[in-house]
């Protein structure tokens, strides 16, 4: 039986000080789960929230990881650094890290700048596995994609390129999450959520084996507190990956309630 992840990705939101407050809000409104909850913050409040969280039970994630050492690399993080930092669990190809926005707020002629691919997605993996880290390997489908009834094969597609090479990826996490419901308030019906989970375990199962039964699918895309439950409800949801609703502790504390 897989245990429920529920997973607060804090984007590019809150200063140290903010981060602060909205971690005591959470422990002050935490309520004892069978779930386990991790917050990804960004890097800057990395330390601070390592220091607040220490004994609780809330895992410290990051949103991104380079995946050499060290080097002449300037502006990027390495494992080893997220390992040092007390960091256990990372995302790994976002859709906004990948250029694929649901909803766009930058100018159109920089989305390039967001340059991610499935060969860097994988070099990151095998970057964090190194380290001891649990990758949350993130894929999804954008609006023209699912309207050209391609969302199985590009979710197929970029499973095999992110896990080229890679054996063991018995403690990593997929989060499905349709890049047309990213910061939109757009969600995904949840039977066509468990179905698209559902085709992300066929496809581990043929890449990985019998290991891929105990790799945790969460859902993410405009994840809720309204409609938390009936997507945690299904059989081939095993939690989520929340973005906004993760800052409202009131509203994060109901969605780790409903998993």
């Amino acid at each position: 039986m897989r245990r429920k992840l529920v997973v607060g990705n804090w984007k590019m939101h809150l200063t140290r000080d903010e981060a602060a407050s909205l971690v005591g809000a959470l422990q002050e409104g935490f309520v004892e789960t069978e779930a386990e909850v991790g917050v990804c913050p960004a890097y800057l409040s990395i330390g601070i929230v390592r220091r607040l969280l220490e004994g609780a039970p809330i895992a410290l994630g990051a949103q991104d990881v380079f995946w050499l050492d060290q080097g002449a690399f300037t502006g990027r993080v390495s494992g080893s650094m997220l390992k040092d930092a007390g960091v256990t669990l990372c995302l790994v190809g976002h859709s906004e890290t990948r250029g694929r926005f649901g909803k766009l707020d930058v100018p159109e002629s920089t989305v390039g700048f967001f340059a991610e691919t499935d060969e860097t997605v994988n070099l990151k993996i095998k970057a964090l596995l190194k380290h001891g880290i649990a990758p949350i390997l993130c894929v999804g489908e954008t609006l023209e994609e699912r309207e050209a009834d391609r969302t199985d094969s590009v979710i197929q597609s970029q499973l095999r390129g992110a896990l080229e090479g890679i054996k063991d990826f018995a403690n990593g996490v997929v989060a499905y999450e349709p890049v047309w419901a990213i910061g939109t308030g757009k969600t995904c019906d949840a039977a066509e959520a468990s179905r698209v989970c559902g085709v992300v375990r066929t496809a581990l199962r043929a890449i990985l084996g019998a290991q891929a039964d105990s790799v945790r699918i969460l859902y993410g895309g405009s994840v809720n507190a309204a409609n938390a439950k009936e997507l945690f409800a299904q059989p081939d949801i095993d939690g989520g990956l929340v973005g906004g609703a993760s800052l409202k502790p009131a509203d994060f504390t109901k969605i780790i309630a409903a998993a």
